[in-house]
């Protein structure tokens, strides 16, 4: 079975309502990232970044899968799919997807802020400051914020490296290291990229661009998949 690797962005869940910093220049729901997402502003005021989490973990819970992120399941029918998402919803998991790397974190967990190991999942939407984890530390976010390492980043470099169809959904593709898993593309490989914007000041000149949203991209180029004749089908 071909592999297909999806690397998605916040224009993938925008259309199911989730709102993004980068479209308010650097303020995420009117406050500054800096606020509210760097382990600074944990240590300043973990009140603050928490309530900040909560109302977003709450605003998540109340969101569903858009068209795209549905799509996006017709293909493990055919292909072995597996989604590398800078997003930290759970969209991709609720459309059905079953093998989703959340390089980010994911907002529906906690974690331990004396045990990084220690992941427990929410079913609810608010963490309060006196939550803890078993060994008595105070549960956190399970986030990637700003200045913080992305351990995720090598697991998904081997997904990268083997895949022989890679395709790009609502990303800018301009933060670091999520960016450089292009680098480690197979020259190989099928590349796509689908954003209304298109590309800017990027070359990727090994991708074909698909300047639409992700509602209509998504499912334009899932159907051609769909119907692609495959080396080992005979064609």
């Amino acid at each position: 079975m071909r592999k297909i690797v999806i690397l998605s962005g916040a224009g993938m869940s925008a259309e199911s309502g989730l709102k993004t910093f980068r479209d308010s220049d650097g303020l995420w729901e009117n406050h500054n990232i800096y606020d509210v997402a760097t382990p600074e502003a944990w240590a300043r005021d973990p009140e603050l970044v928490l309530n900040f989490y909560n109302d977003r973990r709450k605003q998540v819970q109340s969101t569903k899968p858009n068209v795209a992120h549905q799509s996006l399941v017709a293909l493990e029918k055919k292909y072995d799919v597996k989604i590398i998402t800078q997003n930290i919803d759970d969209l991709h998991e609720r459309a059905g997807s079953t093998q989703v790397f959340h390089l980010h974190g994911e907002i529906n967990k906690a974690r331990s802020t004396g045990d990084a190991t220690l992941l427990y999942k929410l079913d609810h939407w608010k963490i309060k400051i006196g939550d803890k984890c078993e060994k008595g530390y105070q549960l956190r976010p399970h986030i990637v914020w700003f200045g913080e390492p992305v351990p995720m980043i090598e697991e998904a470099i081997p997904i990268v490296e083997i895949a022989d169809f890679i395709i790009v959904i609502g990303t800018s593709l301009l933060v670091y290291p999520a960016s450089g898993l292009l680098n480690y593309a197979p020259t190989f490989s099928e590349k796509y990229y689908i954003d209304p914007k298109g590309l800017e000041g990027i070359n990727l000149f090994d991708f074909k661009i698909i300047k639409e949203k992700a509602s209509k991209g998504v499912p334009d180029l899932v159907d051609s998949l769909l119907i692609k004749k495959l080396p080992n089908q005979g064609a």
